[in-house]
């Protein structure tokens, strides 16, 4: 028998082909520890060409060896992780491109370099992040594009796994961030567009605006005043927890509504038609900083084309606390569609405080709640703002009313008689005759001159109603108190100076 020919060997560790006496051509052999078992070809004594390395506990590698090693290209399966690849090989280690199937459902395709992931390539991973770029040592670091799962987009730069330096990130709802990142959160220089329409540009911290709203200023100080069935205007400013002014952002919307201190009726009431009216109107007060709940009393807007059919102009409240007369009406944008969402501020024209006694001009008559209006530059202001009439059987005045009838009744004759009430509780009785004069007749004037707003105490409330709220954050609200005060004499006067504490 020659050298050259074909011997099968029947040994404890190889069958196959001899050449020379050295495995030669194909063969199966089991190693000492019986852990690796090769079959394939063989060149010379070693392991050369295609050929299959088995392990013991299920994981092997098949395809192509070069003078004993596994070199070329291959496919290798890992059976403790379930994980499988296919492509390129050097020494035995994962070199050049290839696809790594993980057992965990996560997907690589890209360059590898000794193992790991290394240059360019497109991974998916088990949560369902696609990213596409550049790797290093095993992670995204480089450039690269990452599709979440949810829909949102990044494109910018990456450093061991995290978003880092310059980024585009595109959200799903259609807000875009562009900036700084690190460790994957807004740092540095950046500017966001807000779903909500809401704009913000300047620093920012750990995701967060460094110099973004934290609330919500009225300017003109805790107290306004306004002459009674005058137009007035509502300065806002957004700052910060500095008390800055936040110039870089804007698009929030604002909504400015009016409440009336609420009132308990005490337990001395007898009337029993009285309560029971009470209750079937009884709605749920909010709460003030100023010590005590309201609830909400309508407002309405003044036109601008009755305002120069009259003559008149609304009052402006400055820095000082002044409500000022004659003042000019800038233009100011207003959020379309929206209102005030305050007692008898929809759908109807509201109505007087006598039940019987209903607002009886047409619909054009009829002055539309306060629109919400959108902060520009960290400013917003509502223009030409009044009081609304009370709303039929309004609950806080038929209380006010009802106490006030109380306290008469344990007075004696002659002084209750003499008696002026407080300014917060005018007589219900002069507004209505006010009401009956004006609109008894056929007149074409608006509700504003028909029905006089009761002198008194006020609270005006400024919401933040942006939706969705930016950055899940809403801003509290502002208060501030309005006293209306009736006009001097008949006189306009031009200011009315904040009452002094």
């Amino acid at each position: 028998m020659t050298a050259s020919s074909k011997q099968q060997r029947n040994t404890r560790y190889y069958i196959g082909d001899v050449k020379h006496q050295l495995r030669d051509g194909f063969g199966v052999y089991v190693y000492p520890n019986s852990f690796f078992r090769y079959e394939g070809e063989w060149k010379a004594g070693r392991k050369h060409g295609h050929g299959k390395l088995l392990m013991k506990d299920g994981s092997y590698y098949e395809g192509e060896f070069s003078s004993g090693e596994i070199d070329g290209n291959g496919l290798r399966y890992w059976a403790s992780s379930g994980n499988t690849y296919s492509g390129q090989f050097r020494c035995g280690e994962l070199h050049g491109f290839g696809v790594m199937q993980y057992g965990d459902g996560s997907r690589y395709e890209g360059e590898f370099s000794y193992g790991l992931r290394e240059g360019h390539g497109f991974l998916l991973d088990k949560e369902g992040h696609a990213y596409q770029g550049s790797f290093h040592n095993n992670k995204k670091h480089g450039e690269g594009q990452m599709t979440c799962r949810n829909g949102d987009q990044y494109e910018g730069g990456w450093i061991l796994d995290q978003r880092q330096g310059h980024g585009v990130l595109r959200f799903i709802d259609g807000s875009i961030y562009e900036g700084q990142w690190r460790n994957s959160l807004f740092n540095g220089q950046g500017s966001m567009i807000h779903c909500s329409g809401v704009i913000y540009e300047g620093m920012w911290t750990n995701g967060q605006p460094a110099g973004g709203a934290s609330k919500i200023v009225i300017e003109g100080g805790d107290v306004l005043e306004v002459f009674q069935d005058s137009p007035f205007t509502v300065e806002v400013q957004l700052q910060n927890n500095e008390g800055e002014m936040t110039a870089g952002e804007s698009g929030r919307v604002l909504k400015l509504s009016a409440g009336v201190r609420y009132t308990e009726l005490p337990p001395s009431c007898s009337s029993t038609t009285f309560l029971k009216l009470i209750e079937d109107m009884e709605e749920k007060p909010f709460p003030t900083p100023f010590g005590f709940e309201c609830i909400s009393y309508p407002l309405m807007e003044k036109m601008l084309e009755r305002d120069h059919s009259r003559g008149s102009a609304p009052l402006a409240v400055t820095k000082s606390g002044f409500v000022l007369t004659d003042s000019p009406i800038p233009e100011g944008e207003v959020e379309s569609g929206s209102g005030s969402d305050t007692m008898g501020g929809r759908g109807a024209p509201p109505s007087n405080l006598d039940g019987n006694l209903q607002f009886s001009g047409s619909e054009d008559d009829w002055q539309p709640p306060p629109a919400n209006q959108r902060v520009e530059a960290g400013c917003a202001k509502f223009q030409n703002v009044m009081l609304a009439p009370p709303p039929t059987n309004y609950r806080a005045f038929l209380v006010m009313d009802e106490l006030e009838k109380q306290k008469a009744a344990k007075k004696p004759a002659g002084r209750a008689s003499s008696e002026k009430l407080t300014s917060s509780l005018d007589r219900s009785a002069d507004s209505r005759s006010n009401i009956v004069s004006h609109v008894g007749g056929n007149s074409k004037s608006s509700l504003a001159d028909s029905v006089n707003v009761r002198a008194g105490e006020y609270v005006i409330m400024v919401q933040d109603v942006t939706s969705p709220p930016f950055l899940n954050h809403p801003l509290p609200p502002a208060f501030v108190l309005l006293r209306v005060i009736p006009p001097k004499n008949g006189k306009n006067s031009k200011s009315v100076r904040k009452e002094s504490k």
